[in-house]
């Protein structure tokens, strides 16, 4: 991806997400359905997404689309090039006026991201990177930085972000011993709702990790890409390579290993 489209891809962002706060000014919880249990969706989610694929579309139209609200129909072959798109991260925050949602848009080849970008509108900050070019933060309209995982090398050093499970209740026990675990072992443990912000938050530093089960694609492809060129370590609960269709992600820093080893403790 040349630097070219990587500003375009910076820019389409950052539209979706001037669409959101627009929306946000005049929404209605009259407007929420339901995907299922606890998985909410609502109008701005599918016209936000709408807008993503028409621009992403001209952008590289080559690349498929694996997309959250179902825009493009049939979802795209996954070994090949595809557009990974979370229109609104943080769906449930953004319903009840909670300033913690995101616009994530990854690239990827097969089961492996190659660019990202990640806008949160709030605080108007977007985090963006490419395979083998690092990883930076631009605010507002400041030059970009580039930014870096924390230093910390032991799980007493982290800050520790995660999700809550709103289906698949049947690990919960597992989650709860992880939950007491590391609570015991960290500075603490964040719960921000939108896993894209947590990874955005990894890779710059401000978390030193992240995990979570139940996730999909949408919600790390461009995350998990931002991490890695920040210098830090993603896997799935298994130490592989396998999370971005699998659902579960480990991503850090230098205590990476310590705390896949806090989980998998518990995590059979």
């Amino acid at each position: 991806m040349t630097d070219t489209l990587l500003t375009a891809l910076r820019t389409i962002a950052r539209d979706a997400g001037a669409f959101l706060l627009q929306e946000r000014q005049k929404f209605s919880l009259d407007a929420v359905e339901y995907k299922g249990t606890n998985d909410l969706v609502s109008y701005v989610d599918k016209e936000t997404e709408k807008r993503l694929v028409e621009a992403l579309s001209g952008l590289l139209p080559e690349a498929g689309f694996v997309t959250e609200e179902g825009t493009t129909g049939n979802q795209s072959d996954r070994t090949g090039l595809n557009w990974i798109i979370d229109p609104l991260d943080g769906t449930t925050n953004f319903i009840h006026g909670l300033p913690v949602f995101s616009v994530s848009i990854g690239l990827a080849e097969g089961n492996t991201p190659i660019a990202g970008v990640i806008f949160d509108p709030n605080r108007d900050e977007c985090f963006f990177g490419q395979s083998g070019a690092g990883a930076f933060i631009e605010r507002g309209l400041s030059t970009p930085e580039r930014i870096r995982v924390s230093g910390a090398t032991s799980l007493g050093q982290c800050l520790v972000a995660t999700g809550f499970p709103y289906y698949r209740f049947d690990r919960m026990p597992d989650y709860l011993h992880i939950l007491e675990s590391l609570m015991q072992k960290t500075h603490g443990l964040r719960r921000m709702g939108s896993a894209a912000i947590d990874l955005a938050y990894v890779a710059c530093g401000r978390f030193e990790g992240f995990y979570e089960y139940n996730l999909h694609a949408w919600d790390m492809a461009a995350g998990t890409l931002l991490v890695r060129e920040a210098g830090g370590v993603v896997t799935d609960f298994e130490g592989g390579n396998e999370f971005l269709y699998r659902g579960d992600v480990v991503a850090g820093c230098g205590a990476h290993a310590e705390l896949l080893a806090a989980i998998r403790e518990y995590w059979g």
